[in-house]
């Protein structure tokens, strides 16, 4: 009768503590950089000086950077919880910079 052996965890190979507390944090200029990247690429559109129409649908801008930086999040960031919250910055920064003058203009 043999048994499996099972493999164990130990507590200086989790991730998070018992409590929830993620164990690994980055430093902060790392962070800072992060987010430097991910607002410059929410403020990336390529907009049109004449809109452009497919049938019904007019296309004033093209959100350029914010398919870049998804990937670009999505690629760099391990963190499931990291990602969702620079995948939101990115979001509200891009929706916020289609109203301002910022972007390349065609």
């Amino acid at each position: 009768m043999s048994r499996k052996h099972k493999q164990r965890t130990y507590a200086r190979n989790r991730i998070f503590s018992r409590r929830g507390n993620e164990k690994l944090q980055e430093p902060d200029s790392s962070y800072l950089l992060k987010l430097v990247i991910v607002a410059i690429l929410g403020t990336l559109w390529l907009k049109f000086r004449t809109p452009a129409s497919a049938g019904t649908v007019v296309v004033n801008a093209l959100p350029v950077g914010l398919a870049a930086g998804v990937l670009l999040v999505h690629w760099l960031e391990t963190s499931p919880m990291n990602r969702k919250i620079w995948y939101a910055t990115l979001l509200i920064i891009a929706i916020v910079s289609y109203f301002l003058p910022a972007g390349i203009v065609i």
